[in-house]
């Protein structure tokens, strides 16, 4: 069955995922197409999607939501790019070379780590610099606002693009969940996809929803129901 708002897509290689994602008639739920930046690889269906708020930039594009706390060791994190080097007091960090990707010069950067995650992360305003050419394995990103000494690698320090209001949840509101696995790419050859996003009249398994949060599912009005997810 195609779902309104799914755009042809092939994405070559073994299936990841067998999960089922809706319980409910995927026909009576209220979706709309989104962009999705480029630069966050592989999502699955049922990844909590969250709008990019900065002045410039991606703005307006969709990315995967920031969990309210980051965790280094998760794979299902993709909205965070982890630093490689801890914060100091000056305008830039250090992220992967591959992660870098997920950034365009004008998004503004978010800063925040298991301290700071749920009072006080630190919004870095925009970026103005990505510096690529320096080093083969990790990028430069110069923003406008110090990191702060802070934000570590052993707390799991990461950024990512201002995708909400609340300093207190990391910057980051879910705006709805992707309906289809789409490929966002990595790296340079970064494209980007479009795709359907559930925004609400649903109930679907929450074990398919990977990286949704307490926080995430007041932002949309979900709740547990069971192995259920009941989206208003």
């Amino acid at each position: 069955m195609t779902i309104h708002g799914e755009t042809p897509y092939q994405v070559q290689g073994a299936e990841g995922s067998y999960k089922r994602l809706f319980y409910s008639n995927p026909e009576n739920a209220l979706i709309r197409e989104v962009t999705i930046a480029a630069g966050y690889g592989i999502l699955r269906a049922g990844t909590p999607l969250a709008k990019n708020v900065s002045a410039a930039g991606n703005v307006g594009k969709y990315v995967p939501y920031a969990p309210s706390v980051p965790d280094s060791s998760s794979e299902i994190q993709k909205a965070n790019a982890f630093i490689v080097s801890d914060g100091t007091a000056a305008l830039f960090c250090y992220v992967t070379m591959e992660d870098s990707y997920k950034f365009v010069v004008g998004d503004d950067l978010i800063a925040y780590d298991t301290d700071s995650a749920t009072s006080s992360a630190v919004n870095m305003g925009a970026i103005t610099a990505i510096d690529r050419t320096t080093h083969v394995h990790m990028a430069k990103i110069t923003a406008t606002a110090n990191i702060t000494t802070g934000i570590t690698v052993a707390l799991s320090g990461a950024v990512h693009v201002e995708m909400g209001a609340d300093n207190t949840n990391g910057w980051s509101d879910c705006a709805g969940i992707l309906m289809s696995s789409v490929d966002t790419g990595t790296g340079v050859n970064a494209k980007g996809a479009l795709a359907p996003m559930l925004l609400s009249n649903a109930i679907l398994y929450e074990g398919s929803c990977e990286g949704l949060d307490a926080a995430a599912k007041t932002d949309i009005s979900a709740t547990s129901n069971g192995n259920l997810l009941v989206i208003k």
